[in-house]
């Protein structure tokens, strides 16, 4: 079928993993039972012997539409010909509301006398094992791999079907306002097969998947005007979130390619301390403090596993493991022959010393906001915090995970300063005893970030001492209040960022010919998160008709869904790992500023006006 564009993607997910699904009407990517399990669906990867669940019409010519039902993530493909109009109906019901995991796909025919063709396509643990084919009735199959994971899937369906080579097929035509439905359920070992009125059962789970999602959407406190797309990235946000573990993935597929047919692709399936504390600070800021809540007790966990004289982890499994070994699938040819195509990723053996200062932020704003964290967590988070006094000078690989050699980088100092200004005012509020040496450390560093990473002949903080460039991550200066957003040196490095980095409204990361050097050649295009920084930036220093039009500018590279990968090409094509979190939680912060900036400029003119 060739690849789709990744921004042609919709998702679909359960809580505990995703699907996502094509304009054409194909899941192409699925990972069963959660986020970082093997893949059953992966034509997103390779178009051949990835694997692939497509169910379309036969029309001669048409047009395909996307869209979620308002405030949920159910989503529908429509199909629209002159021949007639067809739709599906795709959903996973939530494991709040379903124990087990299961992917319903719901054909409704619109207009005209339709045929469709499905076929479902496995292909078990990343297209490395066949599987058998048991037949239960015309209308129900049970899929084995003969791998060792020995995964079983079961797919019902309202209409006959039938096993091909490699693939279970079938061929239907639907009059005006009749239904198919297809159930491919995945089997645990304890599933047991219970007779029932699919149409019924399909619908049931249909209305209460859409009332979970608007029921939840519904708890959000955002009111302000672009309450859409923040909605919208919420939602998504929640679907990146694991209800069995609390903890939040970057990005809910693997080695997608940051530049087409080169081999900056990365496992993105994992939690990183980093994505997963902004999450945090998102969830907080619009009134989600369960969510918040169960990440918060997700790491509280990581930190009783923590041996003496062991520091945190940057990124862990789901459910908590550390080692998560990066290897190569030689079977797939990767997104347009990108590749390598890499599962699992070493960068969990970096040492990034800004976890620590985005985590302790996370704790802060969760202890001051909403629950009193316990003392035995402080304990915990007291002794890593004791770690960075003697570690907060090294090099490390930073915020972007360079392969090409550790730099002081000036991201990590910064988050440095954080962790321990944070760690102080959480002991103050709470009178906890804390290590008088953290002030001492706080104060060094900041002494250090104004002298050794100023560049007077620039006027501008720059990525590492003695580099040549500045770095988009500096843009978090003023949003984590080390600086005034006014502040005269933070204008000044603000101009330099917009010199070097922004194209148009769109901004890179750094110049890879003057920044340290990351262990590959290739051009990247615009990261999507940088972007919405420095549209608060810009809102913040008080540019707000600047920052408005670079928002609504931002708005307009949303795919037809309004989600958002990690990366701009140079057409506006999305790049990288998609959905990103990074770049919904960017979005939500953004228009969250944004907004209040325009309601205090407005009435400050209605004011004047009385």
């Amino acid at each position: 079928m060739g690849y789709q564009p990744i921004e042609n993607y919709g998702i679909i997910g359960d809580l505990n993993t995703v699907a996502l699904i094509g304009l054409n009407g194909s899941i192409d990517f699925l990972c069963l039972p959660h986020f970082d399990s093997p893949t059953l669906f992966a034509a997103l990867l390779d178009d051949k012997k990835g694997g692939s669940f497509s169910i379309q019409p036969v029309f001669q010519e048409m047009s395909t539409k996307q869209l979620y039902l308002p405030d949920t993530n159910v989503l529908l493909t429509r199909f629209l010909s002159e021949e007639g109009v067809g739709e599906i109906t795709d959903f996973m019901p939530v494991h709040e509301l379903n124990n087990g995991t299961e992917l319903t796909r719901r054909v409704t025919n619109i207009r005209g006398q339709v045929k469709y063709k499905m076929c479902c396509r496995p292909a078990f643990n990343y297209g490395r094992s066949d599987y058998d084919v048991d037949k239960l009735t015309d209308h129900e199959f049970v899929l084995t791999s003969k791998g060792d994971d020995k995964t079983s899937l079961r797919l019902q369906s309202s209409v006959a079907l039938k096993a091909e080579e490699n693939a279970i097929t079938a061929e239907f035509t639907l009059a005006p306002n009749e239904t198919a439905d297809f159930i491919l359920v995945y089997l645990d070992g304890h599933d047991q097969h219970h007779e029932k009125d699919l149409k019924e059962y399909v619908t049931k789970c249909l209305f209460a998947t859409v009332n979970y999602w608007k029921d939840w959407i519904a708890q959000s406190t955002y009111q302000g005007r672009w309450m859409e797309v923040v909605n919208r990235s919420a939602l998504v946000l929640k679907l990146l979130s694991s209800h069995q573990y609390g903890s939040c993935i970057a990005a809910p597929t693997f080695s997608l390619p940051e530049t087409i047919g080169e081999k900056r692709n990365w496992d993105y399936r994992y939690t990183w301390i980093r994505d997963a504390s902004f999450t945090v600070y998102t969830l907080l800021r619009l009134g989600y403090g369960k969510e918040a809540g169960n990440f918060i007790n997700w790491v509280e966990k990581r930190c009783q596993d923590i041996k003496d004289n062991t520091r945190l982890g940057i990124m862990y499994c789901i459910s908590g493991g550390r080692q998560i070994t990066e290897s190569i699938l030689d079977n797939f040819e990767g997104y347009k022959q990108s590749a390598p195509v890499r599962i699992g990723n070493d960068a969990y053996r970096q040492l990034q010393l800004d976890i620590y200062g985005e985590l302790m932020d996370a704790v802060y704003l969760y202890n001051k906001y909403e629950e009193r964290i316990s003392h035995d967590f402080w304990k915990d988070m007291a002794q890593q915090i004791d770690w960075l006094i003697e570690h907060w000078q090294e090099p490390d690989e930073g915020i972007w995970e360079v392969r090409g050699g550790k730099q002081q980088f000036l991201y990590s100092r910064l988050q440095c300063w954080v962790a321990f200004d944070r760690a102080i005012k959480v002991a103050i509020s709470r009178s906890f005893p804390y290590n008088p040496a953290w002030r001492e450390q706080r104060d060094l560093i900041f002494k250090s970030i104004y002298n050794d990473y100023w560049d007077e002949n620039k006027k501008a903080f720059m990525q590492y001492p003695g580099s040549k460039t500045v770095d988009a991550s500096a843009l978090l200066m003023p949003l984590i209040r080390f600086i005034s957003p006014k502040d005269p040196k933070w204008l000044s490095t603000l101009k330099c960022i917009e010199k070097e980095l922004v194209s148009d409204s769109l901004v890179y990361r750094y110049r890879p010919d003057l920044a340290a050097p990351d262990g590959f050649v290739s051009h990247e295009g615009t990261f999507t998160m940088c972007t919405f920084w420095y549209v608060e930036c810009l809102s913040r220093s008080g540019q707000l008709e600047k920052a408005r039009l670079y928002f609504e500018k931002m708005l307009g590279y949303a795919n037809h869904l309004g989600l958002f990968s990690e990366q701009l090409g140079f057409r506006g094509e999305h790049l990288g790992n998609f959905p990103q979190a990074f770049s919904h939680l960017g979005l939500i912060s953004a228009a969250f500023n944004l907004n209040k900036q325009l309601n205090n400029s407005r009435n400050k003119n209605v004011n004047h006006s009385i």
